[in-house]
């Protein structure tokens, strides 16, 4: 089911249950802003659904959200766990790539909310920093109450539907706040279960409406911000506990700033209507003789940037009477301050509650003294004529917004330095191409991108997305001698800009074109003056590249090539360990009458170094030994102990030493190969005729059997401690039997564990997945269980598993 966000003509269903969350949740935990994340139909993308208490544009950087970026909403949603920043010293400390983007003194809070045991979004809340105190407990239960709640509004909506998912942009919700003493009064009487509304003359008037029997048709007029603030008001009003009043301002359909008030009487466990006054200030301050004395240019705007006051000297200085600024955007106003830089200084005075000071240019000669003051409700700013700098801030437009990408421009400052942090944690050719288009692309308004890898002067294509299916085909391995932009981009080292399709046909004619319309860049990827390849972005419309965009472009290309000359690298190394690590498991496992045998390994994706799991099938006078380990770390060092026990422990079984006398010999053993060096084990001797088996542990995760009937349990087998602890270490052991048709499953706990999640969870899904089976062929088998664990991309351990099933001697 996906939703998108509905106009201000009443609620959807999803959007009120999220803009009450967030308000909620807010004033729990004393924030000045919030909002919610929830995924989108699009795999690992999460998207900001709710924004209360800041301007939505502003905030365009941060709409999207993919679940393995290094932030505070991504990993409260992938852990499964909720986030804490009391201050910018710990956010910086933790989660720098946020700090890059919002470098602002301020404390927040992230729980993430589960639709039954599935996460389907982020609850935030924004407050100011509380310096050198972590975020209280009171604070925090308050947000995990109000987060589990919305996670069970959510799932009850999608009880008789297929799973939530948002598109579109974020719902803008304006916060309850106090305001001035009011003009003229209206009344009225309203039911938020039903939507019952009734309305004196007054009210009506001032809501530009006729009498109306529905909240949804008197708000028809009102901007989606405030109808959805006033219904979350309605909403919180009604669920409170205690008769209190709850205020809110909000811009009537004439442009007047108009307060409301919503009262209760009653237990809240029974149905009460509210009680609603309406109050209008008028088109005037009450005391604008004041503020007037005031010798700079004063005015005021709320939380979501609407203009609340302007007094007479601002009207000079700014050129704009009261009447045509009064009820709206700043920045639409005064469309000179929608420039990157000075979007920036806002969200400084939006996040922190210290002032911000800069200099501001109007025109091309006039320059401007700004500073903003906030408070908990409303911003004051004030502006006066200031001389030109000797050095004028840069970037600064004179003309407002320019031919440079669509909505977005301050990502022109804020997405190089995230790509950079963003790069220096992706580790192969592929996590890089990844990173770029998940930041780069957005940044710049996108659509398109290709990435080509230089190899015995030949380029070829190494990612791609957004393309026509095989359109690229036909550029991959072309010589460094073609006559193509991609090439030439890189032998000359020059990046090419063309602003539209016809553009670049003039410029290299007969070139197969994917489109007729659309802009290009051509961008080389050159690291340390060696050339590492080319990357192409597609835009869908033609457009201009301004000079600030091309030095950024330029310069990412930079950072892009050193990433993927070190991924490049890394991918070679990788493969020479993972060669080693293939070398040191068994490549075939030994074919017994009676008892079938197999094994799986899966290397983990964080970082290049081998693992010391390992798994083995020895055949002894004994029976049939089942063997898997786990030696603690990653490393050369892990891998040689991990070949050296493996060895052992062969070579005791088949000297025909029991599964205690094994286990003792093995751990006295690696004492002395490397003290300090720890190792999980687990060593099943089975007699293929009777099925009978002798069990020993040492701090190895319990064996899971499946019986012949599908019933499957988690073994409770005793155990010793861990190799390489104790040298008079003793290991018990236990007797089990194999019936025909049944079987054991041994793991290390790399299969089971997860960051976020308790292992008995893994367990039981192991556990489970073996039930689901039945009698499939064991390879099967072994592949289904090991299934979800491959899919997942952050897998830090490695994944070793030994399957054995008894089965009957015909078969």
């Amino acid at each position: 089911m996906t939703w998108r966000p509905h106009g201000s003509r009443g609620p959807d269903g999803l959007s009120p249950v999220l803009a009450q969350a967030a308000v909620s949740a807010i004033d729990a935990a004393g924030g000045y802003a919030g909002g919610v994340y929830l995924r989108s139909r699009t795999p690992g993308l999460l998207l900001m659904a709710v924004l209360a208490g800041l301007p939505v544009s502003l905030m365009r950087p941060w709409w999207r959200m993919h679940v393995n970026r290094p932030f505070p909403v991504a990993e409260a949603y992938r852990s499964g766990k909720p986030v804490y920043l009391g201050d910018a010293e710990e956010t910086m400390r933790r989660f720098p790539q946020l700090m890059a983007g919002l470098p602002f003194p301020f404390g927040s809070l992230y729980a993430p909310v589960l639709s039954g045991r599935t996460p389907v979004g982020v609850l935030v809340v924004l407050r100011y920093a509380t310096r050198g105190e972590p975020v209280g407990m009171a604070d925090r239960r308050k947000v995990e109450d109000l987060a589990s709640r919305l996670g069970a509004d959510i799932a009850a909506l999608e009880t008789d539907g297929p799973p939530i998912a948002w598109e579109g942009e974020p719902v803008p919700v304006r916060l309850p706040s106090d305001t001035v003493r009011p003009l003229r009064v209206g009344h009225f009487d309203w039911d938020p279960v039903s939507g019952a509304f009734s309305a004196d003359d007054e009210a009506c008037l001032m809501l530009g409406t006729g009498p109306a029997d529905t909240m949804e048709a008197l708000t028809a007029g009102l901007l989606p911000e405030d109808a959805y603030g006033l219904w979350t008001l309605g909403a919180g009003a009604a669920r409170s506990a205690q008769p209190q009043v709850r205020r809110m301002r909000l811009r009537g359909p004439d442009g007047r700033s108009l307060l409301v008030e919503l009262s209760r009487s009653g237990p809240a466990r029974r149905h009460v209507g509210l009680s609603g006054v309406l109050l209008d200030p008028g088109t005037e301050p009450v005391f604008p003789q004041a503020a007037d004395r005031i010798p700079r240019g004063t005015l005021s705007h709320d939380r979501l940037g609407r203009i609340t006051y302007v007094n007479r000297l601002a009207e000079e200085v700014l050129g704009h009477s009261r009447a045509e600024m009064v009820g709206r955007i700043l920045w639409e106003v005064l469309p000179w301050l929608a420039n990157p830089a000075y979007e920036d200084h806002h969200r400084a005075a939006l996040f922190s509650a210290d002032p911000v000071y800069f200099l501001a240019r109007r025109s091309a000669t006039e320059w401007l003294n700004v500073a903003m003051y906030p408070g908990p409700d409303e911003i004051t700013v004030t502006v006066g004529a200031a001389g030109r700098p000797e050095r004028p801030p840069a970037p600064v437009d004179a003309q407002g917004p320019g031919p440079g990408s669509p909505g977005d421009r301050s990502a022109v400052l804020y997405r190089p330095v995230a790509l950079a942090i963003a790069l220096t944690e992706a580790v192969t050719a592929r996590q890089v191409s990844a990173v770029v288009t998940e930041e780069l692309l957005p940044a710049f308004g996108g659509r398109q991108l290709a990435i080509y890898l230089q190899s015995e002067r030949h380029l070829y294509l190494s990612w791609e997305t957004g393309f026509p299916q095989g359109f690229l085909n036909r550029f991959d391995g072309v010589g460094l001698d073609a006559h193509i932009p991609g090439v030439e981009t890189l032998t000359t080292g020059r990046p090419l800009f063309f602003e539209s399709m016809t553009k670049l046909a003039e410029a290299y004619p007969g070139i197969p074109m994917d489109t007729d319309v659309g802009a290009r860049a051509f961008l080389p990827l050159i690291a340390s003056g060696r050339p590492v390849g080319s990357c192409i972005l597609g835009f869908d419309q033609p457009r201009g590249f301004s000079p600030e965009e091309r030095t950024a472009l330029t310069a990412l290309a930079g950072l892009i090539a050193q990433a993927l000359q070190r991924a490049q690298r890394y991918d070679t190394e990788a493969a020479l360990a993972r060669g080693l690590q293939d070398a040191l498991l068994p490549h075939r496992l030994p074919v017994v009458e009676q008892v079938e045998t197999i094994g799986r390994y899966l290397a983990g994706t964080r970082g290049m170094e081998v693992g010391g799991d390992w798994y083995d099938v020895i055949e002894t006078g004994s029976g049939l030994a089942l063997v898997i380990g786990d030696v603690q770390g990653h490393g050369v060092a892990a891998a040689a102990t991990m070949g050296q026990l493996r060895s052992a422990v062969r070579a005791f079984g088949l000297s025909g030493h029991d599964p205690q006398e094994i286990m003792s010999a093995t751990n006295r053993l690696l004492i002395d190969l490397d003290p300090g060096q720890f190792a999980s084990c687990c060593y099943v001797v089975l007699d293929s005729a009777t099925g009978y088996a002798q069990a020993v542990r040492a701090g190895h995760p319990q064996p899971v059997l499946r019986h012949p009937d599908g019933r499957t349990e988690v073994l409770d087998l005793p155990g010793g401690v861990v190799l390489g602890i104790d040298p008079a270490a003793s290991y018990p052991v236990a007797g089990l039997r194999l019936e025909r048709g049944a079987v054991l499953a041994l793991f290390t706990d790399g299969l089971v564990e997860k960051a976020g999640t308790d292992i008995d969870e893994g367990i039981e899904r192991l556990r489970s997945t073996l039930a689901e089976v039945g009698h499939a062929p064991l390879a099967e088998t072994a592949d289904r269980v090991i299934a979800r664990a491959g899919q997942d991309e952050n897998r830090p351990d490695d994944i070793a598993l030994l399957l054995a099933a008894r089965r009957d001697s015909a078969g």
